[in-house]
């Protein structure tokens, strides 16, 4: 291990002694409207509110994109995707406070491997075309695309069973809740943009195309529109509404028990579908959010809590303080056919004594990223009146969302700024990028950074009265 990292663990290792110290005396000394103040800065550089850190780890200084976690006969594993080290992570987190990298899974040359999901003993990670805006050594060479289908029965030794090819550039961001299907964010041939398809893996050694949906305008040769699609016009509860190089489904699409799935389509909106015939999905219902928010990845990510009534969106916000705003909302979905915006959440405020007046200004992409999106993995905290988002150059934020109608914020840890650049975002000044957040049952909290390891914290603050 190199004198940077050593040192870097060692003033991790001060400040999770210091950080503990002061949040147990506070607890003791400090009466409970202190938790209400608007946060404060930690000796490593982090800021914090209701929030304490618990344990960190470097990865081997492979920076985590996308996570997932899980309990193996009472042993806790973190599993990691990454965007510039082609592979994935397993972390050992039984001990939070002690993360123990246990392996690294090569992934093919010149491929994304930025993702991952799991359920039981079955894993399923995404293989994509490297985006123009990151180098590559080779541009021309091959990579690998679509999915690899993995059995997990052993945590830490994942053996390979099947791949889906799409033929085109892979898939992005996909969901698989158990079962038969796996549910994609997927670059097919002959389409602009990513589309969905619902993957059969029954046979996980011949995992095969069950269905295709996609929004018309996407496919290039329209005039082969399947039956049915003929009808699409604008208007239509689910019809495109921007340029059709913003309508692309980010993913995962999120398939719930009705026999509906929830698609975060970009420029196109929330779309829900009716996938009760996995071989003929069926428009049910769009919300559309652009304008007057941004097109490019308007809807990033959608979380649907339909014994609430409710789903959560979010965009994704990459132009470095240009153009229309991004948002996080809270969107009514008690009635699928006729989706309405909720609330929207506040926009978070720097903390007093930081260097910028807002997080516009302040470098890096900003604005909400990921969710807490892994409701299906019987190890990650249900969604209640708690919500987590990491919100790139804010960290991670929390909210109080048992009032749908007045969503805030009630916590947020924000790691410092990376020392030295291990990716090749963001452009310019090297500012914390929050990437991914994980809640397991037990409480604590992963957060992953574009140039930095794993942070695990725990929020200590209220509890909201539907949590009690």
């Amino acid at each position: 291990m190199g004198e940077r990292a050593l040192s870097r663990r060692r003033a991790l290792q001060a400040s999770l002694a210091v950080g503990a110290g002061a949040a147990a005396a506070a607890r003791a000394s400090a009466p409970a409207a202190a938790d209400e103040e608007a946060g404060h800065a930690r000796p490593d550089g982090s800021y914090a509110r209701n929030t304490e850190l618990v344990g960190f780890t470097d990865m081997d200084r492979r920076p985590a994109l996308k996570m997932a976690v899980r309990e193996v006969a009472g042993r806790w594993y973190l599993y990691t995707g990454h965007q510039q080290h082609g592979g994935w992570s397993i972390v050992d987190v039984t001990d939070p406070a002690r993360p123990r990298m246990v392996r690294f899974i090569k992934g093919p040359a010149h491929t994304l491997t930025l993702q991952m999901d799991l359920h039981g003993d079955t894993m399923v990670t995404a293989l994509e075309k490297i985006f123009p805006e990151e180098a590559d050594p080779d541009p021309g060479a091959p990579y690998e695309e679509g999915v690899l289908i993995w059995d997990i029965a052993d945590p830490v030794r994942p053996r390979r069973l099947g791949h889906f090819r799409t033929g085109g550039t892979g898939t992005h961001r996909n969901l698989y809740p158990g079962g038969r299907y796996v549910h994609l964010a997927a670059g097919m041939p002959g389409h602009q943009g990513n589309i969905y398809v619902i993957l059969d893996i029954a046979d996980r050694s011949r995992p095969r195309e069950a269905g295709r949906w996609w929004v018309p305008g996407q496919r290039e040769d329209e005039a082969a529109l399947r039956d049915g699609d003929t009808a699409w016009r604008p208007g239509h509860p689910a019809g495109c509404c921007a340029a059709p190089a913003s309508v692309s489904l980010h993913g995962p699409p999120y398939p719930t028990r009705d026999g509906l799935v929830y698609l975060p389509y970009g420029g196109a909106g929330l779309i829900v579908l009716d996938i009760s015939d996995v071989s003929r999905p069926r428009p049910v219902g769009r919300l559309s959010f652009s304008p007057p928010f941004h097109d490019h990845l308007g809807v990033h990510g959608v979380l649907p809590v339909p014994e609430r009534g409710i789903a959560f969106a979010n965009s994704e916000n990459i132009t470095y303080g240009e153009g229309p705003a991004h948002h996080a909302s809270i969107v009514d979905i008690s009635d699928p056919r006729k989706p309405y915006l909720l609330s929207l959440f506040p926009e978070p405020v720097p903390p007093p004594g930081a260097p910028y007046e807002d997080f516009t200004t302040r470098g890096g992409w900003r604005g909400p990223h990921n969710i807490n999106h892994h409701q299906h993995h019987p190890a990650v905290r249900r969604q209640d009146g708690l919500f987590y988002i990491a919100h790139f150059n804010a960290g991670l934020r929390i909210y109080d969302v048992s009032n749908k109608r007045l969503p805030r914020e009630v916590g947020f840890y924000m790691p410092p700024d990376p020392k030295e650049r291990l990716g090749m975002l963001p452009v310019g000044d090297l500012v914390l990028q929050t990437d991914d957040v994980v809640v397991d049952r037990r409480g604590f909290i992963y957060i992953s950074h574009k140039n930095d390891g794993v942070y695990i914290v725990r929020y200590t603050g209220p509890v909201p009265k539907e949590d009690r």
